[in-house]
């Protein structure tokens, strides 16, 4: 039979599950404590958490969610690595000098991803940058479109001028080779 204790630690795991859009798990590996406080503290720069939990409380919850996929995970000590925000870029540059504590893989944005997958996610560029590209591109469209279409226009203007010279270049050439107009008399 459950008691409040364990109920109160569930709750709060399906809270950490619904109020994070990254949710990273690692295996935890016994480290010194001053290596611990370091990284909780490099990774707190960067708005991420260090959550410490316990199988018993974690597979339950998991089991009953739309996250069942990650329970495999979940076998030996495990930590998460949580954050309102996606950054997998900033977890991992901190985790890479954290040999004790191995990535397994992670939730991000409701997306299961492996080890592999966060790498991958990480070197994408970011949202705000993506954005500016799809606007760049999409705003060059029309513009070519504009310049093709007003491509024949000025190439046909350009052909009529050429012409409209050529013309006068002959009618004054045709003037020249007939000689001077004969005076008219008055008389």
């Amino acid at each position: 039979q459950e008691n409040g204790y364990v109920r109160l630690l569930r709750r709060q795991v399906e809270e950490t599950f619904r109020d994070n859009r990254m949710i990273a798990v690692c295996q935890y590996n016994s480290m010194p404590g001053d290596d611990m406080v370091l990284m909780r503290h490099y990774l707190r720069k960067h708005n991420i958490e260090v959550k410490f939990v316990l199988n018993e409380i974690v597979r339950p919850v998991l089991s009953q969610s739309r996250y069942r996929n990650l329970l495999p995970l979940f076998v030996a000590r495990n930590i998460l690595l949580v954050s309102p925000e996606t950054k997998a870029k900033e977890m991992l540059r901190v985790l890479k000098g954290v040999p004790q504590v191995n990535l397994l893989g992670a939730c991000i944005d409701n997306t299961i991803l492996s080890r592999q997958g966060v790498e991958n996610f990480a070197k994408l560029p970011s949202l705000e940058a993506s954005q500016g590209q799809t606007v760049g591109a999409l705003a060059l469209l029309p513009s070519q479109t504009c310049s093709m279409l007003q491509r024949g226009a000025a190439h046909l203007t350009a052909l009529l001028d050429q012409y409209i010279r050529q013309l006068q270049a002959g009618a004054g050439e045709a003037g020249s080779s007939a000689g001077p107009e004969p005076a008219q008399s008055s008389g």
